[in-house]
């Protein structure tokens, strides 16, 4: 990079753009490099199932979002295979122009009936799908309220749109109740959506949908569920938290980077919702189209999960086993009992650190997620339904022994 002068033409005193680079943060993250510490950009060496391979050793993964375990099924294989010989290898195209295949409309026809909406549209991210929603729909007059443990893209959605952001309490509705009453009660205020997880990616939690729709109803909110997390596992036929609690959303997101083995998101809700997005989202009209083996890959398995029940009575099963077992080693555990994530808490961001190196060595992959990401640190893990009971008890032993090398369970 050049030096920046100290002075521009004009005389002025000039600010350095790349000053912000010498960032405190990365000391600690240099520290932790060097000393192997680091839970971040690691490389995997083989397919991410129950079990994969890091640093040339077979370990079990609680890592993954993989949770119907269908990114290895031969059957969403084949399907991404065939898609790239039917369509090649991308679109080079936006949805708007020539980005949109027939697998597009067979997928938002098959995920609009499955989350009982009327229409649905897929995007190439999750992440562009949630963005472009709420910068599309919340307007200069309008807010985004959402609870505090909201995923990023919901958090950066309202940023990016130009209305207001405003949050509750994580899991209050009391405190979503004060925060809409305050809103109304000003003079300019606009619509209001209300959005939330129906399983928190962190926490594994559950958001208590009922009270939270209710609260919509009575203060004219609408009510966004990402479903992200919750799709392929929870309610009837996999169909999420909404559905499950018996309760309409007016808007419902999922991806297909979890239970659907992909990469991808979609907003499902009104057709008119749909044409409106169609017309007015960015992100969906200026992001080139996934390519076809996403497409492919993601639509034969919403089928599949969709179809075989017993996948989301294996994932209970083995998360069971899992939080039972944590709990019975002294660990703080936490997540909904239908959740396939069990968050294990520790006490700072060098413990998580150390617990996630010792899994390692044991034979044990984990997530680390430290602030300010989340509120506090924490030890990620989760279940596929293709795990056994024999994978879930060797993790366990890693844990035990994890444990004994640290010298106790952290966070307990």
């Amino acid at each position: 990079m050049t030096e920046a002068p100290d002075r521009d033409p004009a005389g002025k005193p000039t600010a350095d753009i790349f000053a912000k680079l010498a960032d405190p943060r990365l000391e600690q993250w240099h520290l932790a490099q060097s000393m192997d510490l680091l839970p971040f950009y690691r490389e995997l060496e083989g397919e991410v199932g129950p079990r994969t391979v890091f640093q040339g050793r077979p370990v079990v993964m609680l890592g993954s979002n993989n949770y119907l375990g269908l990114t290895t099924d031969p059957r969403v294989r084949a399907a991404a295979v065939d898609a790239v010989e039917r369509f090649g290898t991308g679109v080079t195209g936006s949805r708007l122009l020539n980005g949109t295949l027939p697998l597009h409309r067979e997928l938002e026809e098959l995920l609009a009936d499955w989350v009982g909406m009327e229409a649905a549209l897929v995007f190439t991210t999750g992440y562009s799908a949630n963005l472009g929603l709420i910068g599309a729909l919340v307007g200069p007059s309008d807010a985004l309220v959402v609870d505090s443990a909201a995923h990023a893209s919901l958090v950066d959605g309202a940023r990016y749109s130009e209305g207001t952001l405003r949050a509750f309490r994580h899991q209050r509705p009391n405190s979503l109740r004060r925060t809409l009453r305050s809103w109304r009660e000003q003079d300019q205020s606009g619509g209001v959506l209300v959005a939330v997880d129906g399983i928190y990616s962190m926490e594994g939690d559950r958001a208590p949908l009922i009270e939270i729709a209710e609260l919509c109803r009575a203060f004219g909110a609408g009510l966004l569920v990402d479903e992200a997390h919750a799709l392929g596992v929870v309610g009837p036929a996999g169909s999420g938290t909404a559905r499950a609690a018996g309760i309409e959303a007016d808007v419902v997101m999922g991806t297909f980077s979890k239970s659907l083995a992909s990469c991808g998101g979609f907003i499902a809700g009104s057709r008119p919702l749909i044409e409106f997005l169609q017309i007015t989202c960015r992100p969906l009209m200026f992001t080139a189209s996934g390519v076809p083996a996403a497409l492919g890959a993601a639509l034969a398995a919403a089928h599949i999960a969709r179809d075989e029940q017993w996948r989301r009575e294996a994932v209970r099963v083995r998360a069971t086993q899992l939080r039972q077992g944590l709990s019975e080693l002294g660990f703080t555990v936490g997540g909904d009992e239908e959740s396939p994530i069990v968050p294990v808490w520790v006490g700072d961001l060098w413990d998580a650190g150390r617990l996630w190196r010792a899994l390692l060595d044991e034979g044990v992959y984990t997530n680390a997620a430290i602030p300010p990401a989340v509120a506090k640190p924490v030890l990620r893990t989760s279940v596929m339904a293709t795990h056994t009971e024999a994978d879930i008890a060797r993790a366990l032993e890693g844990f035990a022994r994890a444990a004994r090398v640290l010298g106790s369970a952290p966070g307990s």
